[in-house]
C-alpha cells in the first residue's frame, strides 16, 4: 500500500459528516476504484469500512443498488471466499508449536469478523432509512450476505475436523465469527421483513430475488440444525412467515418439495432426539426442577411441536403445490409412529413421557391428516396397490388408515368416494379402496396381533382411557365407520367385506365377519336377509372343500342369528331342508337361531333327508365319487346333534346311530390313509358317533378305537387327529363294562399317548385338553398313569394343569422374537417376488395375463369327472378281479394323459 493512499484513507477517516455528504460525488468513485484494485485484505477492510460508515448514509436510497451494492458486494464476497479458502488450507498445519500459522489464522479470522461487521452496517443502514423496502433496489445485498453467512456457519460446523485437535487455539475467534454471522442474519431477517411486493405481478425480478432468499435461508437451516436449536427454529419461522406473506406472488416459484422435505427431516431429527432423552430418564424426580435432562427434553419437545405447527400451517396454504411431497408426508407419519409406543420398534419410554409427547407433539400433528384428506395425490400414495412397506412401518400404516377412516364421516360424499373406491390410473398405477387397504394392512400386523400390543381407547365421553388390543381398536373403528357409510358406497363396502371374508388369513377373515355382523345388526332386517341369501348362494356354488367355504359357512352361521323370524321362515322356504341339495347350507346353520317351532320342524326334515342320503349311499355302489353328498349329509346331521339334539326323538336318534354304524363298516385303513374324501368321512363319523357314545354298541366302540390305533401309525392329517381327540374325550363319560376293558384300554392308552406326544402345537394343546376332560370324567382311573408312560409326556400334562410354560421369556425377549418372526414371515413373499422378476426378465415367450384362462370351469368339471371315474374303478377292483382288457385300456389312457401334459407345457410358452 502506497504512503499516499494510506494518507488519503487516514485523512478521509477524519472527515466530518457534512464534508462527507458534500464530497460524496467526487470521493465515492475514487474509493470504489481503490477498492476494486486493492490486493491487500487489510486495505480492503479499511476502504469498505470508510465507505459504509462515512459515505453510505449520504447515498440516495433509490440508486443504492447501482451506485454502491452492485459494485462493492461482489468483490466483498470474493474477498471473503478467498479468506475462507486460505483459512481452511492453513488450518491443516495448525499446532501449538507453530506460532506463525497460529498468528496467520487468527489474523484471517479477525479480518473475517470485520467483513461481517461491515455487512451488518449495510443492512442496518437500509433498515434505518426505510419503512418499507423494494427488493429490486437492494437485491445484491441479501444474496451476498446470505452467501457469507452460510459459508461462515459451514466452517464453524466443520471446525472440529478442520482444526483437528487444535481447535482451542482459535476457538475464541470462531465464537466471535459465529456470533457476528448470527447477528448479521438477524439484522437481515429484520430487513427482509420490511420488503413489500406487488401482488398484481406474478413474476419479476423481485419475485425471483425473494424466492432465492427463501431457498438460501433453507440451505442455512440444514447447516445450523444441530448447532443452535433456538436460532434454527427462528430461521424456520422466518421462512414460513415470508412464504405466507408473499404467497400470492411466489407460490408457483417456491421449491415446495425441498421445503417440506427439510421440515420433515428436521422434525424427525428433533423427535428422535426427544425419544433418546426420554428413554434413559429415570421416572423418579424426572420432572424435578433441577433435572437438566428433563429440561432439555421439554425444550426438544417444544421444538417438535413448533415443526409440527409449521408443517400444518405450510401444508394448509400450499396444498395444491404439494403433489410431489405426498410420499414425504406419508413417510413422516409412518416414521414417527414406528418409533412411538406401542410399536414393536419403539423406544422404551415411560408412560408419563409417552403422554407428554402425545399431548404436546402428536396432537399438534394430527390436523395434517385432515388437511390431506381431500388431496388426490396423497390418497394415491397411501392406498397405492404396490405399496411394499418394511416390517416396522406396517403397524403405523394400519394406524394411519384407521385415523383416515375416523375423519371421513365428517367429509362430503365426493371425498368419501375418493378414499372408498378403487382406481386404475394405468397398468402400473392403481390404488386400493380404503377398506381393502385396512384389511390388507391389518393382515401385515401379525406380530402386533399375536403379542398383542395395546392402544389407549376412550370408551365414551367422560370416561377414562382403557387399553385395547389392535384387533379391538380396528374392529370398533371399522364398525363406527360402517355406521356412517354413505349409501352410494355400499357396493364398495360389500365387495371389501366379501374379499376379506374369503381371505386365507384367519384373523383378517374374522375381522371382516365381525364387521359384517355389526352391519347385519345395525342395518335393516331386509339388508340382513339379503346378505344371508347372497352368502347361501355363494356356499352352494362353492366347489369342494376349501378355506373359502369354511369362512363363508361360519359367516352364514353368525348372520343367521340376526335374521328376523319372518325372514328365517322365508329362508327355510327358499332353501328347503327337504331338498338334499340344500344340506350344504343346513350343515352351516345353528338351529338355536330358530324359534322353537321352526327348530323342531327343520331338525326333523334335515334328519330325515340326511339319513335318507346315507342309506342311499349304503344301498348304492359305495363309490368314492358319491362321498361328497354323503359327507354333506353327515355334516348336516352333526349340525342337528350339536345345536338341536334335544329336539330329536328316540326314533330319529336310532336312525342316526344305525346309519353311522353301517357306514363305519365300509371304512378301511388303506382308504383313510390314501383318500382325502374318505378321511373327511372318517372325521365326520367320529364326530357323529361321539354324540351318542353312551348308547353305542360296545362292539362298535371297540372297532372305532382299534381303527384309530392302527391309523395313527400312518401319521394321518391333523384334522383327522383332532377328530380322534374329540372322540377320545367323549369316552370319558362312558362306563366301560369290565368284560370290554381288556379290548379297549390298551388301544385307548396308546391313542392318548401318541397324540400327547405330537409335535404339532395345536394338536398337542387339544390333546391335553381332551386328556384332562377324559381323566376327570372316566371311571377307568388305571388308564391315566398308562398314558403318562414317558417323562416328557408327564411334564407336558403337569405344565398344562399348572398353567405354566416350558420356556420362561421376558417381555423384551418376546418382543424381539415377534419382530424376528415378522421378518421371517415377510421373506417368502419377497423371495417369490424376486423369483418372478427373475423369470420375467429371461422369459421371451408371451405370458397369459391372470384371470384370462378361457373355459376354466369346463376344464375343472372335466377333470373332476375323470377323477370320479378313477375312484369308481378303484372301488370295483376292491370287489372283484379286473377283466383282461382293463390293463390295455389303462395303458392307452396313460399315453393320452402324457400327450395332454405335453400340450399344456407347450401352451404355457
Amino acid at each position: 500500500m502506497s504512503e499516499e493512499r494510506v494518507g488519503s484513507l487516514e485523512e478521509l477517516s477524519g472527515w466530518p459528516e457534512e464534508l462527507c455528504r458534500r464530497e460524496l460525488p467526487s470521493v465515492l468513485p475514487r474509493l470504489l476504484s481503490m477498492y476494486q484494485h486493492s490486493e491487500s485484505w487489510i486495505e480492503h477492510i479499511q476502504i469498505l469500512k470508510i465507505m459504509i460508515e462515512m459515505f453510505l448514509p449520504h447515498m440516495n436510497y433509490l440508486t443504492l443498488e447501482q451506485t454502491f451494492f452492485s459494485q462493492v458486494l461482489p468483490k466483498t464476497v470474493k474477498l471473503f471466499d478467498e479468506m475462507m479458502y486460505e483459512l481452511t488450507t492453513q488450518a491443516r498445519g495448525l499446532s501449538s508449536q507453530n506460532v506463525e500459522i497460529q498468528t496467520t489464522l487468527r489474523n484471517i479470522l479477525q479480518t473475517m469478523v470485520q467483513v461481517l461487521g461491515a455487512l451488518t452496517g449495510c443492512v442496518q443502514h437500509v433498515c434505518a432509512t426505510q419503512e418499507s423496502v423494494i427488493l429490486e433496489n437492494i437485491h445484491s445485498l441479501p444474496s451476498s450476505v446470505l452467501h457469507v453467512i452460510k459459508s461462515t456457519f459451514v466452517h464453524c460446523k466443520n471446525s472440529d475436523s478442520v482444526y483437528s485437535g487444535c481447535l482451542h487455539l482459535v476457538s475464541d475467534l470462531l465464537q466471535a465469527l459465529f456470533k457476528e454471522a448470527y447477528s448479521l442474519q438477524k439484522q437481515l431477517m429484520e430487513l427482509l421483513d420490511m420488503v413489500c411486493m406487488d401482488p398484481s405481478v406474478d413474476e419479476n425480478d423481485d419475485v425471483l430475488n425473494m424466492v432465492l432468499v427463501i431457498h438460501s435461508l433453507l440451505d442455512i437451516c440444514s447447516v445450523i440444525s444441530s448447532m443452535d436449536h433456538a436460532f434454527h427454529a427462528n430461521t424456520w419461522k422466518f421462512i414460513i412467515k415470508q412464504s405466507l406473506k408473499h404467497q400470492s406472488v411466489i407460490k408457483s416459484q417456491l421449491k415446495h418439495k425441498d421445503i417440506i422435505a427439510s421440515l420433515c427431516e428436521d422434525m424427525l431429527f428433533s423427535f428422535h432426539s426427544c425419544l433418546q432423552l426420554a428413554e434413559p430418564m429415570p421416572l423418579s424426580d424426572a420432572q424435578g426442577q433441577d433435572n437438566v435432562d428433563y429440561k432439555l427434553f421439554q425444550k426438544t419437545l417444544k421444538l417438535c411441536r413448533f415443526f409440527a405447527n409449521s408443517l400444518v400451517h405450510y401444508t394448509k396454504e400450499f396444498l395444491p403445490f404439494l403433489s410431489d411431497s405426498c410420499c414425504t408426508l406419508h413417510q413422516l407419519y409412518l416414521q414417527i409412529y414406528s418409533k412411538f409406543p406401542p410399536s414393536l420398534y419403539a423406544a422404551r419410554v415411560s408412560k408419563a413421557h409417552q403422554e407428554e409427547i402425545a399431548g404436546t407433539f402428536l396432537v399438534t400433528l394430527d390436523p395434517l391428516i385432515s388437511q390431506l384428506l381431500t388431496f388426490q395425490p396423497f390418497v394415491q400414495v397411501v392406498l397405492d396397490s404396490k405399496l411394499d412397506l418394511p416390517c416396522d412401518l406396517q403397524f403405523p400404516q394400519c394406524l394411519l388408515l384407521v385415523a383416515v377412516m375416523d375423519k371421513l364421516p365428517a367429509q362430503p360424499e365426493d371425498v368419501q368416494a375418493l378414499w372408498c373406491t378403487k382406481c386404475q390410473v394405468s397398468e402400473a398405477v392403481s390404488r386400493q379402496s380404503l377398506l381393502q387397504a385396512i384389511f390388507y394392512s391389518f393382515e401385515q400386523c401379525s406380530g402386533e396381533l399375536s403379542l398383542p400390543v395395546h392402544l389407549q381407547e376412550v370408551k365414551s365421553k367422560g370416561q377414562a382411557e382403557v387399553a385395547v388390543t389392535l384387533y379391538q381398536h380396528v374392529c370398533v373403528h371399522l364398525c363406527a365407520f360402517i355406521a356412517s357409510f354413505h349409501p352410494s358406497l355400499f357396493p364398495e363396502l360389500d365387495a371389501a367385506l366379501l374379499d376379506a371374508v374369503l381371505s386365507a388369513n384367519m384373523i383378517t377373515s374374522l375381522l371382516a365377519m365381525d364387521a359384517w355382523c355389526f352391519l347385519a345388526r345395525y342395518g335393516t332386517a331386509e339388508l340382513c336377509a339379503h346378505h344371508v341369501t347372497i352368502v347361501a348362494h355363494l356356499i352352494k356354488s362353492c366347489p369342494g372343500e376349501c378355506y373359502q367355504l369354511t369362512n363363508l359357512s361360519l359367516l352364514l352361521k353368525r348372520l343367521f342369528f340376526f335374521m328376523a323370524p319372518t325372514h328365517q321362515v322365508e329362508f327355510i322356504q327358499k332353501f328347503s331342508p327337504k331338498e338334499a341339495e340344500n344340506l350344504p347350507l343346513w350343515q352351516c346353520i345353528s338351529f338355536q337361531a330358530l324359534s322353537a317351532e321352526s327348530r323342531k320342524q327343520t331338525t326333523q326334515e334335515v334328519t330325515r333327508v340326511g339319513t335318507v342320503q346315507c342309506r342311499k349311499w349304503l344301498s348304492g355302489s359305495h363309490t368314492l365319487g358319491e362321498l361328497e353328498s354323503l359327507n354333506s349329509a353327515l355334516s348336516a346331521l352333526i349340525a342337528v346333534c350339536a345345536s338341536a339334539g334335544e329336539t330329536l326323538d328316540i326314533g330319529q336318534q336310532t336312525a342316526i346311530i344305525e346309519v353311522g354304524s353301517q357306514l363305519w363298516v365300509f371304512l378301511s385303513i388303506k382308504q383313510v390313509t390314501r383318500q382325502p374324501c374318505v378321511q373327511q368321512t372318517f372325521r365326520l363319523l367320529l364326530s357323529l358317533l361321539g354324540f351318542f357314545v353312551q348308547t353305542l354298541h360296545p362292539q362298535l366302540i371297540c372297532q372305532v378305537v382299534n381303527l384309530q390305533t392302527s391309523l395313527l401309525k400312518f401319521e394321518p392329517p391333523d384334522h383327522v387327529c383332532l377328530a380322534m381327540v374329540d372322540f377320545v374325550s367323549s369316552l370319558g363319560k362312558l362306563f366301560i363294562h369290565h368284560t370290554l376293558q381288556d379290548k379297549i384300554l390298551p388301544y385307548l392308552s396308546s391313542i392318548l399317548a401318541l397324540l400327547i406326544a405330537e409335535k404339532n402345537w395345536l394338536l398337542e394343546q387339544h390333546t391335553l385338553e381332551a386328556f384332562t376332560q377324559f381323566a376327570e370324567g372316566t371311571n377307568l382311573e388305571e388308564i391315566v398313569p398308562q398314558c403318562l408312560s414317558s417323562e416328557e409326556t408327564k411334564n407336558k400334562v403337569v405344565s398344562f394343569l399348572e398353567k405354566t410354560g416350558f420356556i420362561e421369556e421376558t417381555e423384551a425377549a418376546k418382543v424381539e422374537r415377534v419382530k424376528q418372526e415378522k421378518g421371517i414371515f415377510r421373506e417368502p413373499s419377497a423371495s417369490v417376488a424376486a423369483a418372478v422378476v427373475k423369470c420375467s426378465s429371461v422369459q421371451t415367450c408371451a405370458k397369459r395375463a391372470r384371470h384370462e384362462f378361457p373355459l376354466e370351469e369346463q376344464y375343472r368339471s372335466a377333470l373332476q369327472a375323470a377323477v370320479r371315474a378313477l375312484e369308481v374303478t378303484e372301488s370295483l377292483l376292491q370287489k372283484a378281479p379286473a377283466p383282461a382288457w382293463l390293463l390295455v385300456e389303462m395303458e392307452a389312457l396313460q399315453a393320452r394323459i402324457e400327450q395332454l401334459k405335453h400340450s399344456v407345457l407347450q401352451g404355457e410358452c
